[in-house]
């Protein structure tokens, strides 16, 4: 697996650093996907996400959308899979699950919002992560971007970080990355600049 820092040299510091019982259970099969991974908008989108996203299949939410407005112009752009996260209302919970599983190409995702770190899973997600272990599992809530191979639970772990501008996050991120079959490559760490300016 690759990784490469879109943005500022300063943002290639992985940061410092609850979940769930309803679940989405779907099948995609497809040659190549190419992914935008993102959490924790709170109801905006940075303008530039869309050029980074530009050739992506189908964009990622980690929860924290929002509201449905941010939901919908995401939709309307690419393929959208998202979860619900702490902060969104009874709408987005109508639409979005609190868990979504599923496969990609060959690799098994497990996609939810208050997912813990690896060695503190959340107590929500523990058993059934051990029980049978995604091949790649992505959280949010943290606001911290990190991306790594839990040797012990056996899957890689993603947490995109922060895209929005509310929060302690210094920076805001979103990842991008492909899945070939179960190899997961070419995965890019998007840094959009520092919560609180916001550039164009």
């Amino acid at each position: 697996m690759s990784w490469r820092l879109c943005g500022k040299k300063n943002a290639t510091k992985t940061q410092r650093h609850k979940d769930s019982q309803s679940f989405e259970i779907a099948n995609f099969e497809k040659n190549k996907m190419k992914i935008g991974l993102l959490s924790d908008t709170h109801g905006w989108i940075h303008p530039r996400l869309f050029d980074h996203f530009a050739e992506c299949d189908e964009i990622w939410h980690a929860g924290d959308i929002g509201n449905i407005e941010t939901a919908d112009k995401l939709a309307g752009f690419k393929p959208l899979k998202a979860v619900y996260g702490n902060i969104d209302n009874a709408l987005i919970r109508k639409v979005y699950k609190e868990n979504m599983i599923f496969m990609a190409e060959e690799t098994r995702v497990w996609l939810t919002h208050i997912g813990g770190t690896p060695g503190h899973y959340d107590r929500k997600v523990l058993l059934a992560i051990n029980k049978n272990p995604p091949d790649l599992f992505i959280c949010g809530h943290s606001h911290i971007a990190k991306v790594t191979y839990d040797k012990k639970a056996g899957f890689l772990y993603m947490n995109p970080g922060a895209a929005g501008y509310n929060g302690f996050h210094k920076y805001m991120t979103a990842i991008r990355f492909q899945i070939d079959g179960k190899n997961i490559h070419d995965l890019e760490l998007i840094e959009l600049g520092e919560r609180g300016k916001i550039t164009l």
